[in-house]
C-alpha cells in the first residue's frame, strides 16, 4: 500500500490531489503541509453555511461571470472593465499565454510551474533568469532587467511572493520594474500570495495596473481563502487588456460554490482579515521551530510557507515519502522545479500543533536512530546528487547548491554575467535591501553556512498593513524590518487624483470590509 501511494508522486510534475492520496491508502487525507491554503478561513460558521446551502449549490447553474464578477469588484473597489475572473489562476495563465504573449517570456526560476510550463506547451521560447541559492534565492531586479534586454525577450514575469521561496520586492521596487521594461508586449506581476505578506502596509500594484498599457496583475482567492477547490482567481489590468482576456472566457466558467463564497465575503471580511494575522503568526513561529533542527536551512519568506534546504546527504523523495508513509504528514519536494532540486522543500505554515507533528516527524526521519535514518551523522561531508530534480539535469555535479555553477554555454547566455546577490554597488539602486540570510540552525555542523537570524531580524518591525482590524493588528510582528529602498533611476508616475481614476477610498456604504483593506482582498 505505501508503494501504492508513494508512486503517485511519479506521474506528474504536480502532487498528487488529496483525492488520489485517500483513494489510493484507503484512509482519510494526510495532514498537508503540501497545498498552500489558509488554515483559517472559512470559517466553521461559514463552513456550516456552505453544508446547509449545499443542495442548492450543486443542482443549480451559477449566474453569469460578469454577475459575479460585478459583486468582487464592489467588494474590492475595481471596476468590472479592468477585471476579468478565471476558473483559477491557470485558466488566466492559459489565456494570457494565448493571447499576450507572442514569441517569448522571461520568468525567474524556481517559480510556480505554470509560468514555465504553459508558454513551452504554445511554442513560445521561455527565457529562465536563475535565482542565486547563494543570495537566499533573492531576485535581483537589475540583473534581470539585464537579462531580459541581452535576450531580446517581450513578455515578463514576476511573481511577487515568489512560489516556492517566499521572495519579496516591495511595491516601489516593482513599479521601477514595469517602468525601466514600458516598451515589452506585456509584464505579469502575479500576486497570488500577497495577502500573507507583511512587510510593508501597501505591497500590492493592483492600482498601477489599470493605468499602464502592458500591465497585468494576477491575484488568488483559492490560496487567501483557503479554498483551492473551489478554483477562482481574477486578474487585474487597463480595460483593453482585461477585455481581450475576458471576451475568451466562457459566461459560466465560474461555479456556484465561487459565487456562494464571493457574496458570503462581504460579511466575513475581519474573520478573514484575522486569518491572515494567523497565517503571519504561525509563519514566524514554525521558521523558529525548524531552524532548530540540525543541518535544515529556512529561507525567510513572505508566503504561506517556508522553502527548506534538507541537510547534506538527505534526498527529499526519500524524506517526501517516509514522512507520508510514516507519519501521514504530506510535503511538497522540490526536485521538479526547474532552478530547484529534491534537496529542497516548500512547507505550507499550519497551526502550531500541526508544526510540532511535521518536525517530530522530521526529526524521526532525517536523524532517528542512526540506522535507517536519511542523512548520515552531520560534518561526515557526505555528499550530494539528485537523479530526480531538473536543475541536476541541467547543471550537472552542483552539490546541491542551485545554479551558481551554471555555465553561460549551459543555460544559453555566452558572454552574459551571471546574477549575483542583491547590493547597492551592483545593482545601481542606492539603498535596496540586502537580502535576508536563511535560518540555519547552529548545529549543523556545516562550514560556511549562514548564521541564524538575530531575535531582533526574525521580530522585524511591529507595524502592521493599515487596513487589517484592530483585533488583528493587535500586537502582530513582522517577518522583515520595514523596508524603504530607492527606486531605479526611471521616474514612477505619481498616483492619479481619486476622481481621475474611480477608485474609492472607503468601502461603499454598509460593506463589511475596513477601508483600506479591500482593494488587496483575494
Amino acid at each position: 500500500m505505501a508503494d501504492n501511494v508513494t508512486s503517485l508522486f511519479r506521474t506528474g510534475a504536480h502532487s498528487p490531489s488529496m483525492a488520489a492520496l485517500a483513494r489510493e491508502s484507503g484512509e482519510a487525507g494526510p495532514l498537508d503541509f503540501c497545498i498552500p491554503c489558509n488554515p483559517y478561513f472559512p470559517t466553521p460558521a461559514m463552513f456550516d453555511e456552505l453544508t446547509h446551502r449545499l443542495r442548492d449549490i450543486i443542482t443549480y447553474y451559477p449566474s453569469s461571470a460578469d454577475t459575479i464578477t460585478s459583486e468582487l469588484c464592489n467588494l474590492l473597489q475595481l471596476p468590472p472593465q479592468c477585471v476579468a475572473m478565471g476558473n483559477g489562476s491557470t485558466e488566466l495563465i492559459t489565456w494570457i499565454d494565448h493571447l499576450l504573449v507572442r514569441e517569448s517570456l522571461a520568468i525567474p526560476v524556481p517559480t510556480f510551474g505554470r509560468w514555465t510550463d504553459q508558454p513551452l506547451e504554445t511554442g513560445k521560447r521561455v527565457d529562465m533568469f536563475p535565482l542565486q541559492e547563494s543570495a537566499g534565492f533573492a531576485l535581483d531586479p537589475a540583473q534581470y532587467i539585464q537579462f531580459i534586454r541581452s535576450r531580446g525577450t517581450r513578455a515578463a514575469v514576476i511573481c511577487n511572493p515568489n512560489n516556492p521561496d517566499g521572495g519579496f520586492l516591495p511595491r516601489q521596487t516593482i513599479m521601477a520594474f514595469c517602468d525601466a521594461l514600458a516598451d515589452l508586449d506585456l509584464i505579469v506581476i502575479d500576486e497570488s500570495f500577497l495577502e500573507f505578506a507583511d512587510a510593508e502596509s501597501e505591497p500590492s500594484v493592483v492600482e498601477d495596473a489599470v493605468l499602464r498599457p502592458n500591465v497585468i496583475v494576477l491575484r488568488s482567492l483559492g490560496k487567501n481563502f483557503g479554498l483551492h477547490g473551489v478554483r477562482f482567481g481574477y486578474m487585474v489590468a487597463n480595460p483593453s487588456l482585461a477585455g481581450r482576456v475576458r471576451s475568451m472566457l466562457p459566461k459560466w466558467n465560474l461555479n456556484s460554490f465561487a459565487e456562494t463564497v464571493v457574496f458570503m465575503l462581504r460579511d466575513h471580511g475581519p474573520e478573514y482579515l484575522e486569518s491572515l494575522h494567523m497565517v503571519r503568526r504561525d509563519r514566524l513561529d514554525m521558521a523558529r521551530q525548524l531552524s532548530a533542527l540540525p543541518g535544515l536551512t529556512i529561507y525567510p519568506s513572505q508566503g504561506n510557507f517556508l522553502f527548506v534546504r534538507l541537510p547534506v546527504g538527505a534526498e527529499g523523495t526519500v524524506v517526501r515519502d517516509r514522512l507520508l508513509t510514516e507519519h501521514r504528514v504530506l510535503v511538497r519536494e522540490c526536485g521538479n522545479k526547474i532552478g530547484s532540486s529534491s534537496r529542497f522543500l516548500r512547507l505550507v505554515v499550519r497551526p502550531q500543533a500541526d508544526v510540532q507533528r511535521l518536525v517530530a516527524g522530521l526529526e524521526s526521519v532525517l536523524y532517528g536512530t542512526r540506522r535507517g535514518a536519511a542523512v548520515p551523522a552531520l560534518g561526515t561531508g557526505t555528499s550530494y546528487s539528485s537523479g530526480t530534480a531538473a536543475v541536476d539535469r541541467l547543471v550537472g555535479s552542483t552539490n546541491g547548491q542551485g545554479y551558481p555553477g551554471l555555465t553561460a554555454a549551459a543555460n544559453g547566455m555566452a558572454g552574459q554575467p551571471q546574477p549575483q546577490p542583491l547590493t547597492a554597488a551592483a545593482n545601481g539602486m542606492m539603498g535596496q535591501p540586502q537580502p535576508q540570510q536563511p535560518l540555519v540552525a547552529a548545529a549543523n555542523g556545516i562550514p560556511g553556512q549562514p548564521q541564524p537570524l538575530t531575535a531582533a531580524q526574525t521580530r522585524g518591525t511591529t507595524g502592521m498593513p493599515s487596513g487589517l482590524t484592530a483585533v488583528a493588528a493587535q500586537g502582530q510582528p513582522q517577518a522583515y524590518p520595514q523596508q524603504q529602498p530607492q527606486a531605479m533611476p526611471q521616474p514612477v508616475p505619481q498616483p492619479v487624483p481619486q476622481q481621475a481614476t474611480g477608485w474609492p477610498n472607503t468601502p461603499p456604504n454598509g460593506a463589511g470590509w475596513p477601508a483600506a483593506a479591500v482593494d488587496r482582498v483575494g
